[in-house]
């Protein structure tokens, strides 16, 4: 036995931890989530973590290892392995209406339950004494799946509880960042509850998770003061959605999605985020995200208009829910060739092709680096310039020895 995880430290110390939770999870004896200033989710350990613990750690934290691409009849180094790409929305105009694109992932998720595939269905939503933050749930229908709808900017550890899930009755869909469906899949390869319980697993585009801070900022920018508010939303009720916030006394403050993410949260993201490997969902059954209009420059556009999910297939477990979906009626799927993801999501491409340069510039400057095997990073890499390169590389070595990374 030891105390604490040897794992953590090292990830912890290099900055390397996404939040998700999956080392309090595995060891919630020893290690517990609590939120740390400017507003992450870390692992506080405590006590002892068993040898069998520590090796599933190991295994699956994504601050230690990334899950590697699974084979797919076809592959891109930017945008993962996929057996079909699409774009579409759910039918229904409520989850449309709700979702922060076109509503797919919810849609996937309550034709899941509808269907009995799944019994329950994890996922993030606001925490009702604190709106800007999340909580984990666990929904059994597809109205309270339908009420956690929209994206949100905050930190959340949807695996802090996975051993107590995986132990419960009813089949899981499991719906989370790339990085937590990364976790859940190393962690299969330790416990074999996981494939068992768990036939489902969906992931959406990330950008990057801010901090807390980000968000009460954006709450003041509005006028308001965040232990007013009682309501939050980051986006949905419209693509992309405005960020809109209500306070007890029925004040409303409202931000265009170019200010609130643009102005405020994407200056606020963990440094785990900046060397993303696989922020595209290449290990779930469906990776959704927004399919942008691309402008006449390449930049999406962001007005506000009927939503659009851009949907990527990439098992055949993913195959078989988006046809039964589909053939439901519960989503309507047009196919979109690869390439065109680039105009779609620009900002992805660029940091895709950035992660070798960066995480390089970690080894120059002795810090720790997550493994990356199967994950095609010097292939992305090589299809950038030597100058972008070299930017990556200065830049990141610097904010790590200027201790702001």
């Amino acid at each position: 036995m030891t105390i604490g995880s040897p794992t953590v430290r090292r990830v912890l110390a290099g900055e390397l931890c996404s939040g998700c939770g999956l080392c309090a999870g595995i060891a919630p004896d020893a290690i517990t989530m609590t939120t740390v200033a400017p507003g992450y989710s870390r692992p506080q350990q405590h006590g002892a973590v068993s040898g069998r613990a520590e090796q599933a750690i190991a295994r699956a934290c994504p601050g230690s290892v990334v899950a590697p691409w699974q084979a797919a009849p076809g592959r891109h180094p930017y945008w993962g392995p996929y057996h079909r790409v699409l774009t579409g929305h759910a039918t229904d105009p409520g989850v449309r209406h709700a979702g922060s694109s076109g509503g797919a992932i919810t849609a996937l998720a309550i034709h899941a339950l509808r269907t009995g595939l799944v019994q329950r269905v994890i996922h993030v939503v606001a925490d009702p004494d604190l709106p800007t933050r999340n909580i984990t749930v666990v929904s059994t229908t597809p109205e309270a799946v339908l009420a956690g709808a929209g994206s949100r900017y905050a930190a959340s550890s949807p695996l802090a509880d996975i051993d107590e899930l995986l132990a419960g009755e009813g089949r899981i869909a499991f719906i989370g960042k790339p990085c937590d469906v990364s976790a859940l899949r190393q962690l299969a390869t330790v416990d074999a509850r996981v494939d068992a319980q768990v036939p489902v697993m969906l992931a959406f585009f990330c950008a990057g998770l801010p901090s807390h801070a980000g968000a009460d900022r954006i709450v003041r920018d509005m006028g308001l003061e965040p232990d007013e508010v009682v309501a939050f939303r980051y986006r949905g009720n419209g693509w992309p959605g405005l960020t809109r916030a209500e306070t007890r006394d029925g004040r409303v403050g409202e931000m265009r999605y170019a200010d609130s993410w643009g102005g405020q949260l994407s200056r606020e993201v963990q440094f785990r985020c900046k060397i993303c490997p696989d922020a595209v969902g290449g290990v779930a059954d469906v990776a959704a995200a927004d399919a942008w209009y691309g402008g006449e420059t390449g930049y999406p556009q962001f007005e506000e208009g009927d939503g659009r999910s851009l949907v990527i297939t990439r098992t055949p477990a993913g195959e078989s829910l988006l046809d039964a979906a589909v053939a439901a009626g519960a989503m309507a799927v047009s196919p979109l060739a690869i390439e065109e993801i680039d105009l779609m999501q620009p900002s992805q491409a660029r940091r895709k092709r950035a992660v070798a340069a960066r995480t390089a510039a970690c080894a120059a400057t002795l810090q720790p680096r997550p493994e990356m095997e199967g994950l095609d990073v010097l292939a992305a890499a090589r299809r950038g310039s030597a100058k972008e390169a070299a930017i990556n590389l200065a830049g990141t070595a610097r904010r790590i020895l200027q201790g702001r990374r």
